[in-house]
């Protein structure tokens, strides 16, 4: 198999040079790299977005999480115990991924809470800003004692 693959490619070689096209290889080579760099740098940009994507989905839960539990019990101090929680999660997760994080604690309705995250993604072509939108909101958690309504 690999003395066809060998007199295979010495035929291929001498053809090329009969033909005169000795110098298509270089020219090959230098059209197609530029195309080669940018499809291995659009594949580390767009994995770059989807984790910071994920992290900034994870870090929303996680303070919905604890807006939820905490809204019944202290009903201005879920706020801030909120965002703390993003910004540890976070900060565990991405803090070089998820650039700028604008965190925000909503309240569509009376009995829901929930957060919102806007953060951008760092870039590897020049001038494309990209940015990530989390929220995860739920009903807030009461616990009702035995006979209560």
């Amino acid at each position: 198999m690999l003395v066809s693959v060998r007199s295979w490619l010495r035929r291929r070689v001498e053809a090329a040079s009969a033909r005169g096209d000795s110098g298509m290889t270089a020219i090959e080579f230098v059209l197609l790299t530029p195309l080669l760099f940018f499809m291995i740098f659009a594949t580390v940009q767009f994995a770059l977005y989807f984790f910071a994507d994920h992290v900034a989905q994870a870090a929303a839960q996680a303070g919905a999480r604890k807006a939820r539990a905490t809204a019944d019990e202290s009903p201005g101090a879920w706020r801030g115990e909120a965002q703390d929680v993003v910004a540890g999660y976070i900060a565990q997760l991405g803090p070089q991924l998820v650039l700028s994080p604008d965190v925000r604690t909503v309240q569509p309705q009376a009995n829901t809470v929930g957060v919102e995250i806007t953060a951008k993604v760092p870039s590897v072509f020049p001038g494309l800003d990209l940015t990530v939108h989390a929220q995860s909101v739920g009903p807030v958690e009461r616990f009702v004692k035995e006979g209560e309504n």
